[in-house]
């Protein structure tokens, strides 16, 4: 009895353990519930604290980013000799690699022609770029100017009365300079006409005149000189009419700033009908095109409409022609059909950057229904500055990796500029043997660093992303030695309108837009060619209407130089009056340019 009972209360007793563990285990499986779901929320919490961090720092770097475009200098100015220190090891490795460690600056010179030049020591630096500063000399010399003299005697009263009286004599003059300056101003062009009075055989009298000799504009006030003043001073110096017509009314000649904008409209019209066609065509059989693009803005059409009506935004599309001619050329929008409008038919290497409207003019040539031959498609070529600027950006962040990119390619550009001044062939070959290993070695890096950060949103990426993906076109620049490694040259040419736009604001209409682009064209192709673009353009207009119809050519800056040798400087001199048109100039290719009536 006793012993049922003792077993009865050890089973009530395990029965209440047993329910004890349950409800133990429940709360455990409760608490580990909330356990798991406090981490899932801390995990949740986590990640988003570390997405707004990264936010958070992504919006201090575009905020340091804009900061330093609108209140620093553009200009990429890296320490190199930082970076030289930085990544030293790194630096001497790829040069080993490239055969360029040690290189003399001058092969040549050296007897080292095709070696490596590795020195004893193999730490010889690569070939600097630029000068070494020079020297200062002293004062100026002024006396080896050419400028008019206003000479200024200066005379001691004390002496002068010993010369007259016969005790001292002069020997002589020491002499110094300044530099002072007149004025100038507007001239007055008479155009006197001979009348003639002939008496007939019946004694009957008449009178005629010498008829007007042809001129650029009829009916115009602007002599060439003139207009070629205005046109240098808004399109070459940027300043805006209103400004010329505050000038010239305190030279006591006022111009009204609408009569100086209707002279520039025709005189845009006129080159654009004239050497600007016949320079584009000559430009399509260029070896390579480079070209960049900036937006102006455009004055709205006034209606009867009230209120203000905002500017409407156009388009300037800057084309560099090799070494020969420069183009501006309007369009309403930056689209791929504008830009393939632009270069329709040209088949050769064409510069610009990566944005998106170039690349039709980079894919598979297509063949058109009825013609056995594909369309002719350009060849693109990378800017090696675009890829740098990239990672000058991205040390924003303090990233080493940005910092290694700078280097890598810093090297590349040095090596590059040492060979400047050679042969294309000879250029060439020295980027094939020394040049590609540093090449090869930076895309190699650029994409095992893409790949650990291309999830992650940031400059790092967007520069190392515009590296892996131009690979193809930033190499392209192996293909000939005469391609560069930068499209700089074209923003360089675009400044004008930047610097411009700033003063002038706005064009008065898209036709107005195109006319001030043919104007462009003409100052920066004189200055690509060193010519003075206001005497040149002085010249264009003065021979404008002699000139044959099929010679245009011959008036382009590229060609004035031999073609205003053999006009007679008298003629040439004169702002109206008859010239002389010589024998066509012996431009190598065909210079007749058949143009549209």
């Amino acid at each position: 009895m006793g012993e049922g009972v003792r077993v009865e209360g050890v089973e009530a007793h395990v029965a209440a353990l047993e329910l004890e563990l349950a409800r133990e285990r429940v709360e455990l499986a409760r608490e580990r519930a909330e356990r798991a779901a406090a981490e899932e929320r801390l995990a949740r919490v986590t990640q988003e604290r570390d997405r707004l961090r990264a936010s958070r720092d992504e919006l201090l770097q575009e905020l340091m980013l804009l900061k330093r475009r609108i209140f620093i200098a553009k200009a990429e100015r890296v320490d190199t000799a930082q970076l030289e220190l930085e990544f030293a090891e790194k630096l001497h490795q790829l040069d080993a690699l490239a055969g360029t460690s040690g290189m003399p600056a001058d092969e040549e010179e050296s007897g080292h022609e095709g070696s490596d030049g590795a020195g004893d020591n193999g730490s010889s630096p690569l070939p600097k770029r630029g000068k070494s500063k020079s020297k200062s000399k002293g004062r100026r010399d002024l006396s080896k100017l050419r400028l008019p003299e206003d000479r200024v005697e200066i005379t001691d009263p004390l002496y002068e009365d010993l010369v007259a009286q016969g005790k001292a004599e002069r020997i002589g003059t020491d002499d110094s300079y300044e530099l002072g300056f007149k004025r100038g101003g507007m001239t007055r062009v008479v155009i006197a006409r001979v009348k003639y009075r002939v008496v007939g055989a019946n004694g009957t009298t008449t009178v005629d005149v010498a008829p007007m000799p042809p001129r650029a504009f009829s009916r115009s006030l602007a002599a060439p000189s003139l207009l070629a003043h205005i046109v240098m001073a808004k399109y070459g110096e940027g300043l805006p009419l209103f400004r010329l017509e505050d000038r010239f009314a305190r030279d006591g000649v006022p111009i009204d700033r609408g009569t100086m904008c209707r002279w520039l409209e025709d005189a845009g019209g006129a080159a654009g009908a004239t050497v600007i066609t016949a320079m584009r065509c000559e430009a399509m059989e260029s070896f390579c095109l480079a070209t960049d693009a900036t937006g102006v803005l455009v004055q709205p059409i006034r209606t009867h409409e009230k209120g203000r009506q905002a500017c409407s935004r156009g388009h300037y599309f800057v084309i560099v022609a090799d070494r020969d001619h420069v183009f501006f050329e309007y369009t309403k929008k930056e689209t791929s059909a504008a830009v393939e409008a632009l270069f329709k038919g040209y088949g050769g290497y064409i510069q610009a950057d990566a944005k998106s409207v170039y690349d039709i003019l980079f894919r598979d040539p297509e063949t058109p229904s009825g013609d056995d031959d594909p369309v002719k498609r350009p060849t693109e070529v990378g800017c090696w500055a675009h890829a740098r600027r990239h990672f000058f950006e991205a040390t924003l962040a303090k990233s080493a990796v940005a910092r290694e990119g700078l280097a890598r390619i810093g090297r590349i550009f040095e090596l590059d500029a040492s060979w400047t001044h050679e042969p294309p062939a000879k250029i060439k070959d020295r980027r094939d043997r020394f040049l590609r290993p540093h090449a090869d070695a930076f895309f190699a890096w650029a994409a095992v660093e893409y790949e650990d950060v291309r999830h992650q949103r940031g400059l790092l990426r967007s520069a190392l992303g515009y590296a892996v993906r131009q690979k193809e076109a930033l190499m392209r620049v192996f293909d000939d030695g005469r391609l560069v490694l930068d499209n700089n040259r074209s923003e360089r040419h675009l400044r004008p309108i930047a610097v411009g736009r700033k003063a002038w604001l706005f064009v008065g209409s898209d036709d107005h837009a195109v006319s001030a682009g043919h104007l462009l064209s003409l100052v920066a192709s004189a200055r690509l060619h060193r010519l003075d673009p206001e005497a040149y353009l002085r010249d264009f207009f003065r021979v404008l209407p002699h000139w044959p119809r099929a010679r245009y050519l011959e008036l382009a800056p590229k060609y004035w130089a031999r073609t205003r040798e053999r006009l007679v400087p008298e003629q040439l001199a004169a702002e109206i009056g008859p010239l002389t048109v010589p024998e066509p100039l012996p431009l190598g290719a065909d210079p007749v340019v058949a143009l549209a009536t």
